[in-house]
């Protein structure tokens, strides 16, 4: 079951504000956005954003008729909202990262608990998979994406054991990666072997630093004046992208509203345990 993470949170910042239009710049099964909307009674406009036709169609049939539901990147916002004759909009939400729905899915292959297709595209049109980067991308290329996506210590070993591995028969599936990595790699504490792996071929199959920095400069170009941008992410490259961006704006036009991110209260994370790495940044147009 999808649950959303910091919602009460996301939910205290919105309130120091109107919102007569609001995006939701990854809707997947629209939780945070029905939650807005039930405060923000005001919205006017409601507009979601998700590279996944799946998720879009689950959202659609929670969300009222009014809302517009946009099958494309966030990294294409600004581009998509133009088309709609749509310039400014009060309040911008990203939950970054892989959704519950797409990890409980075998057949997208993002998860290591369920054997499936090694996929991982959260646009299902586009044509690079993680089966693709797995079989062709050079041993080196392979190392280097393990340790900056990764942050996998054992990345050396792990693209080498790949490597091995292919030449004797392609790594069309979830488990065929897992058994290789679970050759060389090694558990530690709670954290599965592949952990950390998959993670990186995921963050390389969708670009997703590259559309984050993208879309945020779109995000921030799109806002009124006291206008929020919202930030969750789940991971260290992706938080300190933020923040670094955050930091960059803080002077004259904006003001930063988290000081240090806001992070899941432990009764939260008991309830909800995707929400232990969650980290809460927002930044504030001034009027």
């Amino acid at each position: 079951m999808h649950i959303s993470v910091l919602q009460e949170p996301i939910l205290a910042l919105f309130r120091a504000i109107k919102l007569h239009s609001f995006v939701d710049a990854t809707l997947g099964a629209a939780g945070h956005s029905l939650a807005i909307l039930s405060e923000h009674p005001e919205i006017t406009q409601l507009i979601g954003f998700d590279r996944d036709e799946s998720a879009l169609a689950i959202a659609r049939a929670k969300l009222p008729p009014s809302a517009l539901l946009i099958n494309s990147n966030f990294s294409k916002m600004k581009e998509e909202l133009s088309k709609r004759g749509i310039f400014q909009v009060d309040g911008i939400l990203f939950d970054i990262g892989v959704s519950s729905m797409q990890l409980d899915r075998p057949e997208r292959g993002f998860s290591f608990q369920k054997d499936g297709p090694l996929d991982m595209r959260m646009d299902l049109n586009q044509s690079l998979t993680a089966e693709d980067v797995v079989n062709s991308y050079p041993e080196e290329q392979l190392a280097k994406i393990i340790y900056e996506f990764g942050e996998e210590p054992g990345s050396r070993r792990a693209a080498k054991a790949i490597c091995q591995a292919r030449r004797k028969g392609r790594i069309d599936t979830t488990q065929k990666l897992v058994d290789v990595l679970s050759s060389v790699l090694f558990r530690r504490g709670r954290t599965h072997p592949a952990t950390k792996v998959f993670q990186a071929l995921r963050m390389e199959v969708n670009q997703e630093l590259l559309s984050l920095q993208v879309g945020l400069e779109e995000a921030l170009s799109l806002l009124a004046p006291e206008g929020i941008l919202a930030v969750i992410s789940f991971h260290s490259l992706e938080d300190r992208l933020v923040k670094q961006t955050f930091r960059k704006l803080s002077d004259d036009a904006y003001s930063i509203l988290t000081k240090k991110p806001i992070v899941a209260t432990r009764q939260e994370f008991l309830a909800n345990p995707r929400a232990r790495s969650a980290k809460l940044r927002a930044i504030q147009k001034k009027g």
